[in-house]
């Protein structure tokens, strides 16, 4: 996504809710708050209010689709490039990180806005709940077969852990990479390798539970 967008006159460009999500980013950033009713955004972008209705219900809405958008970029980015074809899961993991945090330094500006000035901890994991469940899906479509258990129950149980645990990784990545500063976020680079290559290594010799507990404990510390 640019980073830089005048407001859109009339009918000059088709809308789409990539666009929206757009204006929407860039009027937070301008003004330094979001938009205070779907009636004044609309109005200083050209469109009427059924347009926006259109794609969102609510400027709430369209907040939390923000980082839906950067998810479903980084996964049509990564099927574009045929990388993650003939690999594992970890493999396909690793890409999908570097890929996403690329497209999040393209865009930090509006992620720090949106997260890290946010006093209201609750309110910030708000806004990223569709991302979860995205998130979430797209793990369980690239661990298929990952899971060895025989029992249909277990593997389920599992399963789930599995990808709860994915993302208590993805925020501690991300509060990692929000409060890096080192010259092209190459910590955070080193970290996203170091980290999930170790989780993977914890999960083949730990209980599943215990490590989403151990990452949860770690989400409260560092959240803080």
């Amino acid at each position: 996504m640019a980073t830089k967008m005048k407001a859109l006159p009339p009918a000059s460009v088709e809308l789409t809710a990539d666009k929206i999500t757009e204006l929407y980013m860039h009027y937070c950033l301008e003004n330094h708050k979001k938009p205070e009713s779907v009636y004044l955004f609309c109005k200083q972008h050209g469109m009427v209010e059924k347009e926006f209705y259109q794609f969102f219900t609510s400027i709430d809405s369209l907040e939390k689709r923000v980082f839906v958008s950067f998810h479903n970029l980084a996964v049509n980015l990564i099927n574009q490039s045929g990388e993650v074809h003939g690999l594992g899961f970890q493999e396909k993991l690793l890409t999908y990180y570097f890929t996403l945090f690329e497209i999040f330094t393209a865009n930090r500006s509006y992620v720090v806005f949106a997260l890290k000035e946010d006093k209201n901890r609750l309110s910030g994991m708000l806004k990223l709940k569709e991302f979860r469940n995205s998130f979430k899906a797209f793990v369980h479509q690239i661990s298929d077969g990952y899971l060895k258990t025989r029992s249909e129950r277990i593997r389920k149980a599992q399963q789930d852990a599995l990808e709860e645990g994915a993302w208590i990784q993805l925020l501690l990545t991300l509060k990692f990479w929000l409060d890096d500063e080192s010259v092209g976020f190459e910590k955070t680079d080193l970290y996203i390798e170091k980290s999930i290559r170790a989780t993977f290594d914890l999960i083949d010799t730990t209980p599943l539970e215990s490590v989403i507990d151990f990452g949860k404990f770690l989400i409260k510390e560092k959240m803080k």
